[in-house]
């Protein structure tokens, strides 16, 4: 009697079904502490449990959209301490046009309102729209 393989993923069907590249997986995700152990190989490629897999990565890398006020004003630094998005990456990613143009530049500081800001974040890869309440 021949024994079966283990049924399971390999990183690169792990990120291609999460939407992440390889080499994230690869190199930051699968060194994390809580990252399953592989439950066996497919050619040169360890396989996972894809519902451990799941686990960790729904507890250590997905981010769930953050609740904000739909027309007040957020400075950088307000929408950093409540999503986890510094403000330097909001500033990169303005100048790359992967974020919104503030709302409201009449201040010293340039202002999102929160419908701005949560259709960023739920367009970001690794943010899910909450759809709890």
């Amino acid at each position: 009697m021949v024994d079966s393989p283990p049924q399971g993923e390999t990183l690169p069907e792990i990120a291609a079904r999460h939407g992440r590249a390889y080499d994230t997986l690869r190199a930051q995700w699968s060194r994390h502490s809580a990252w399953p152990a592989p439950i066996g190989k497919r050619g040169r490629f360890k396989i996972y449990d894809p519902a451990a897999v799941d686990r960790v990565i729904a507890e250590h890398f997905e981010r769930q959209a953050v609740e904000l006020e739909p027309r007040r004003l957020y400075t950088a630094r307000e929408i950093e301490a409540m999503t986890g998005v510094s403000a330097a990456t909001i500033r990169a990613d303005r100048s790359k046009g992967r974020w919104p143009a503030p709302d409201d530049t009449s201040g010293a500081a340039h202002r999102w309102y929160g419908e701005t800001v949560t259709t960023a974040m739920t367009g970001r890869r690794g943010y899910r729209r909450n759809t709890e309440g």
